[in-house]
């Protein structure tokens, strides 16, 4: 992989110094290549931006924000879908020496409006004027703002003399891209980790930390300039960004945004990546919807995809090196004409690398798209880390770990067998919390990442748990609730879960059952799944539990599942369950279902 570092349209962290002088070597270097292709509903086609054509934008924007009074150093928050904007917005702000602070969309009013005001944001630019609406109830609360911007018209009845749409607000035309004095150590961007408790913490990211980290990740995994990245995970998630955005840049691949993740299986077929950066659920929902059909299918065709799965897999362990040959290998032609082809269609039928990220995948899902020949390429890392720490790579890929460390980075095991971490990854710190910043890096430099983790003898890194995450049952027994959990997720009734047994003699679930699945279920055992408080009947009960028994077969008999809680109404980011990184907030659950737990441990 060091070979493909050293192709001339690979721009080195050395070169570019900062992340807009990475964008201006790029503008420089291959001005008329296609850096996106954006859809544009009005005419229901792909539109193709050039560099150039981007570079003009950012100089539209940075004439703009100058006008507006912006001076180095201040903030400018950024809460839009992946597109082109997106880009020009952030290239102009880090080009005059703003420090960018990046907002999920679906965030809630309350968290966007603690954020401004931590990081102390003078603009904000946003989709349009509902995202004003549901900010507009807190504008007391925003009285840092000097300058609201949404990318689509405004129309008529809003009153907020700081709120211009950008038609109005950028100039027709501007003279060349500004470039602030160069320093790689300088705070390029702030990003808020949605946690699971209490409030965000602003990570302090330099240009230094970013352009460091993805050029580590192309000596990993080698992205070219004929590369097309499909990018849905949204920009404001650091793995998207440093991956899908500015490793682009660097090797000058060309990037596709998704219109939405409810139609990425119509632009994976219309885009035809060769890339996709993802976290495991889509992973998972894909895996999810693959099965579902073989379930609904002749049992010849489920017996066909598994022996193309075993088969593909075994191939792979061969082209490891972790396998010898065997005479079965020989079917791969016939399965791959007759099965792994057909899915892969799906996915557009080029996709020659998947990134997974952000969360655990499970081996099982892993196995199923490797063995269809879809190289699923897992990391690890934090925001705090820029992101990436460790990573597989094409040819030392070892699923079930989260490969080795990426070129600069350093770990090593800590007390507890935490997981310590060193490089030039590591963020500048917590924005206004040095308390916060030195519980996570040490005196040494070394950053804690609270996950608990084992090293191979090759050096593969391996995660096992997460040091708070650990339920201590009342006998003393150790559950790891997201093995747990991964591990009944794996039936596709269960659309959601959390494992319950803190300071309990047992454990308990109380789980989102996935709608279609459950009207199957009931109609199977002649039961009314409308029907008020079905979920609740004690055949209902029996039936998931024993379906979740199954699941947990392979696990000690302290760690079954003895009592549960059953809904249909998912965990959200709107309903405050999901924080926007969609990590699930456990306090919050326990919180509204604090009767049903009553319940469920009622006489212990």
């Amino acid at each position: 992989m060091a070979a493909n570092a050293g192709l001339a349209h690979v721009i080195s962290p050395e070169e570019a110094v900062t992340l807009d002088g990475l964008f201006r070597e790029r503008v420089e270097r291959t001005p008329e290549a296609v850096a996106y292709r954006d859809f544009n509903p009005q005419h229901a086609n792909w539109r193709d931006y050039t560099w150039a054509q981007i570079n003009h934008q950012v100089a539209r924007w940075q004439t703009a924000l100058e006008r507006d009074g912006l001076k180095p150093g201040d903030r400018v928050a950024v809460m839009l879908r992946n597109s082109p904007e997106w880009v020009t917005f952030d290239q102009a702000a880090l080009g005059l020496g703003l420090i960018v602070v990046p907002l999920y969309t679906q965030d809630r009013p309350e968290n966007v409006a603690y954020i401004l005001n931590d990081a102390g944001c003078k603009v904000l630019l946003f989709e349009g004027v509902e995202q004003w609406l549901a900010l507009s109830p807190l504008k007391s609360q925003l009285t840092g703002l000097t300058r609201i911007l949404a990318v689509k018209p405004l129309g008529d009845g809003v009153d907020e003399p700081r709120l211009k749409s950008i038609g109005e607000w950028l100039p027709d035309d501007a003279g060349e891209t500004r470039h602030m004095p160069r320093d790689a150590a300088a705070l390029a961007t702030i990003v808020y980790t949605s946690g699971t408790t209490g409030r965000p913490k602003g990570v302090m990211l330099s240009h230094r930390n970013i352009l460091t980290n993805a050029a580590g990740c192309l000596q990993i995994v080698p992205v070219t300039s004929n590369d097309l990245l499909l990018s849905f995970l949204p920009l404001s998630h650091t793995f998207e960004r440093t991956c899908g955005y500015y490793l682009t840049i660097m090797c000058g691949a060309t990037t596709a945004y998704a219109r939405s993740v409810q139609q990425l299986g119509e632009d994976l077929q219309s885009i035809r990546p060769t890339m996709l950066i993802s976290v495991p659920r889509i992973y998972e929902r894909v895996y999810a919807a693959i099965k579902a059909k073989l379930d609904e299918g002749p049992p010849l065709r489920k017996k066909l995809f598994q022996l193309a799965v075993d088969v593909g897999w075994a191939r792979f362990e061969h082209a490891q090196g972790r396998a010898g040959w065997t005479p079965g290998l020989l079917l791969w032609p016939v399965l791959k004409a007759l099965v792994a082809s057909k899915i892969m269609a799906r996915l557009g039928g080029r996709l020659k690398t998947a990134f997974a990220g952000g969360a655990a995948l499970s081996p099982d899902i892993s196995r199923v798209f490797i063995g269809l020949g879809l190289p699923v390429i897992q990391g690890y890392g934090l925001t705090e880390t820029s992101p990436v720490a460790c990573a597989n790579s094409p040819h030392d890929n070892l699923p079930a770990s989260v490969g080795r460390p990426i070129p600069g980075v350093e770990v090593k095991i800590g007390d507890k067998d935490a997981l310590l971490i060193s490089g030039p990854n590591v963020m500048l710190g917590y924005w206004n919390n040095p308390e916060a910043t030195r519980a996570m890096i040490g005196a040494d430099g070394w950053l804690n990442s609270g996950d608990t983790a084992r090293i191979d003898e090759q050096g593969h890194v391996f995660i096992t748990g997460r040091l708070k995450d650990i339920i201590v049952m009342s006998n003393g027994e150790k559950v790891p609730p997201v093995d747990v959990e991964a591990a009944i997720m794996r039936d596709a009734l269960f659309e959601q879960v959390v494992l319950i047994g803190e300071g309990k003699p047992y454990l308990s679930v109380i789980a989102v059952l996935n709608a279609d699945h459950w009207k199957k279920m009931a109609a199977e055992y002649g039961i009314d799944a409308a029907a008020p408080g079905a979920l609740q009947s004690a055949q209902v009960q029996n039936v998931v539990l024993e379906r979740i028994a199954h699941q947990l077969r392979e696990f000690p008999g302290y760690a079954q599942v003895r009592r549960v809680t059953l809904t249909l109404e998912p965990w959200t980011v709107e309903n405050g369950m999901l924080t926007p990184t969609m990590k699930l907030k456990r306090a919050k659950v326990f919180e509204l279902f604090n009767a049903e737990l009553d319940r469920m441990y009622e006489g212990h």
